[in-house]
């Protein structure tokens, strides 16, 4: 069933458009996934830099990633700004979990980092990671990905403290994954970009 746009979103999207035209205009000649990925990043920062940012995998690895999620691939978020910024499907997050804080504790590592060990556990292979606040659970997901196995990594934390090098590391790890070099980011860009992927009604 396709998405009903509001018309100020519609309106929204076609001055967004005319400005990256204006100041990227090769950006038009992106694949149409990644083209409609950036174009959400943007939407939901209001920061026409991402497209200078965004690092984005192969139009494959993205098409890939929206087959997974319409199958029911399992989504899992680093904390629960993330989750709840994704529609139209539920995602795992253990950030609130009594479990994440014990484990925190008895494996030195932080909260964050814990509550995505236990919600990796719970998806198993296969899954989407987006990450839009926690470096530490980015370097989590990244030092024990043989196990995890993840499907794809939106990893966009923000910050000044980790943030860059938690997605620097990322990219050097060649896992699929979509990132960006600065440490801008954050919890309504990440959710942006995999809403991205849950929204596209063209074949993937």
């Amino acid at each position: 069933m396709s998405r009903a746009i509001h018309p100020i979103e519609q309106e929204s999207y076609a001055i967004l458009r005319g400005r990256l035209a204006a100041r990227h205009p090769d950006d038009a000649a992106r694949p149409p996934l990644a083209r409609a990925l950036l174009e959400r990043v943007v939407h939901a920062s209001a920061d026409l830099e991402y497209a200078e940012d965004l690092v984005l995998p192969a139009e494959s690895v993205l098409g890939r990633a929206v087959e997974a999620l319409r199958a029911d691939a399992p989504v899992v978020a680093d904390v629960a700004m993330v989750a709840a910024g994704i529609t139209r499907r539920r995602t795992l997050c253990h950030i609130t979990d009594p479990r994440s804080v014990d484990l925190a504790k008895d494996a030195g590592i932080t909260r964050s980092a814990a509550a995505l060990r236990l919600a990796a556990e719970e998806a198993g292979p296969g899954a989407v990671y987006v990450i839009g606040c926690a470096p530490t659970a980015l370097f989590e997901l990244i030092g024990h990905a043989d196990a995890y196995k993840p499907l794809l990594v939106l990893g966009l934390p923000v910050g000044f403290v980790g943030a860059v090098e938690s997605k620097q590391a990322l990219r050097e790890s060649g896992l699929p994954a979509v990132s960006n070099i600065s440490g801008k980011g954050g919890s309504a860009v990440a959710a942006a970009a995999l809403n991205a992927l849950l929204y596209w009604e063209g074949e993937a």
